[in-house]
């Protein structure tokens, strides 16, 4: 897609009509209590919409609405190719409308609108159409019994789920979820972060207006207590898959002992390495990859390469290189395409990076912040038990640590609680491999930034994940419970008595 310029996205900003209530059972309405919140501007400030602050009672109706449409079959048991008909027509919707999509996208959290073109919304609606089409093309299974027997595995819509979102790629992460639950033939509860709820509810118009039935997709926004919770907690919802910060997934698993011992998938948080090797082969190609990892986003990705581990031979001139591409990340208004880094999602968040700023003790490069915005900054530290090193901070933060030998940065990348994602540069084809089998991660990358594609699972160790992954057809089994079908052929005359 072309890009516009500054002044035009400006226009589409100032000519949009935001949706405020919230999506239950096929329409808006406001929260049952009538209270609302106000969703702000990261980037200046200015008030977007005050959006319906849902709570508990809200969470009820949409849960009912959302089994009554489950139990009566209008999406569960519909024909699995007429499930991939409505996507495929929700996609072509979204295609429609992207530019829209785009421009709200990055109103509402502070992205760059480069990246919400060309990267966030293209990529949410590749992802729903790719799980449509996978719809009517994975098959159930026969297991190997006996002449008497026959044994079928199928795959059964696990129910209502609930759909906990980050603020960090709002309609992206809406689709990693979406797409593979309302492929299996749930129904979905689905829980936009405070921050950034203004495209999972454009969404949600698109999708009946691409035919989905009422009660199959809600959104109800809200906070966490309010929301989140009774989400978590609620009697009738079957599972719920959640993407945030670790502190926030642990509590889904208190509240899935407390209540109905619901299934819960979680992605959440992690300090990734970056490994580069004295043998290492085209620096500034390898320089290229580390700031794209660290400062993509403002740094606000859980798979961010926010620890650099560099062997000390090669520490300098990979860093005068570092310095050189990280200029180019440049701070700015978010609707001005020429801007690689936009705001920091809130004023809560940019106080708290810039908490960890103010630790920082020796800046290679960057360091400044101001009005909601953070500068692409490389910091070096004393080593991996440094804050910075250790915390996930969540901007535009990269600490360098130097190590010595390649066995010294396969313990330093280990040595976290987290197990998101990891990266090795080097040369020695063997030396990849085996540190790829050695670092425990859900996803590792040699000689490259990256997190996959939607063919792979996406997902971490440790206390970056639990229970499941997103994308890939692996996305597709949280959603669903396999149920094993005993048939019985045996001749009764070959058992009767004589």
């Amino acid at each position: 897609m072309e890009l516009l310029t500054r002044d035009e996205y400006k226009s589409i900003a100032a000519g949009l009509t935001l949706p405020t209530g919230a999506f239950i059972d096929g329409a808006f309405r406001p929260a049952i209590s009538g209270e609302t919140f106000e969703t702000v501007n990261p980037a200046t400030g200015a008030k977007l919409a005050d959006i319906a602050a849902c709570d508990a009672t809200d969470v009820d109706f949409a849960v009912e609405k959302a089994r009554e449409a489950f139990e009566d079959g209008r999406w569960s048991k519909m024909h699995p190719s007429d499930r991939k008909d409505v996507l495929i027509r929700l996609c072509k919707l979204m295609t429609r409308n992207a530019r829209e999509l785009a421009v709200i996208e990055s109103i509402d959290s502070g992205k760059t609108i480069y990246d919400c073109e060309t990267v966030d919304v293209p990529e949410a609606i590749h992802c729903l159409k790719w799980h449509a089409e996978a719809i009517d093309k994975i098959y159930d299974q026969v297991s190997p019994a006996s002449d008497d027997h026959i044994a079928m595995v199928v795959r059964e819509p696990i129910g209502v789920v609930g759909l906990v979102l980050p603020w960090n790629f709002p309609l992206l992460m809406l689709a990693w979820k979406i797409g593979p639950a309302l492929a299996a033939g749930c129904s979905v509860i689905v829980k936009p972060a405070a921050e950034t709820t203004l495209t999972a509810l454009r969404l949600a118009e698109l999708a009946m207006e691409a035919g989905l039935p009422r009660g199959v997709l809600n959104i109800v926004p809200g906070g966490g207590v309010e929301v989140g919770e009774p989400i978590g907690r609620h009697m009738d919802i079957d599972m719920v898959s959640f993407t945030g910060s670790t502190i926030t997934g642990k509590r889904f698993l208190t509240y899935s002992a407390e209540s109905n011992a619901k299934e819960v998938v979680l992605e959440m948080g992690g300090k990734n390495p970056a490994i580069v090797m004295d043998d290492a082969e085209n620096m500034d190609r390898v320089a290229a990859h580390v700031v794209n990892g660290a400062f993509w986003n403002m740094g606000e990705n859980c798979s961010a390469s926010s620890r650099l581990i560099v062997h000390k031979d090669v520490k300098s001139a990979l860093l005068k290189r570092i310095a050189h591409h990280a200029k180019q990340w440049n701070t700015g208004d978010p609707l001005d395409p020429a801007t690689r880094m936009g705001a920091l999602v809130s004023e809560g968040h940019f106080n708290k990076v810039c908490g960890y700023l103010d630790q920082a003790e020796n800046v290679v490069f960057g360091g400044r912040a101001e009005n909601g915005f953070v500068e692409a900054t490389v910091v070096e530290v004393s080593g991996n038990d440094a804050t910075l090193a250790r915390d996930e901070i969540f901007g535009p933060v990269l600490s360098v640590i130097e190590v010595s030998s390649f066995d010294e940065a396969i313990k330093m990348a280990n040595d976290t609680e987290y197990g998101l994602c990891a990266s090795i540069f080097t040369a020695n084809v063997k030396r990849a491999i085996r540190g790829a089998r050695s670092i425990r991660a859900g996803t590792v990358t040699v000689n490259s930034f990256g997190e996959g594609d939607i063919t792979t699972p996406f997902g971490g160790y440790k206390q970056s994940g639990f229970g499941g992954r997103d994308n890939s057809v692996h996305a597709h089994d949280q959603y669903t419970q396999l149920k094993t079908i005993w048939i019985d052929l045996a001749d009764d005359a070959d058992e009767a008595v004589d």
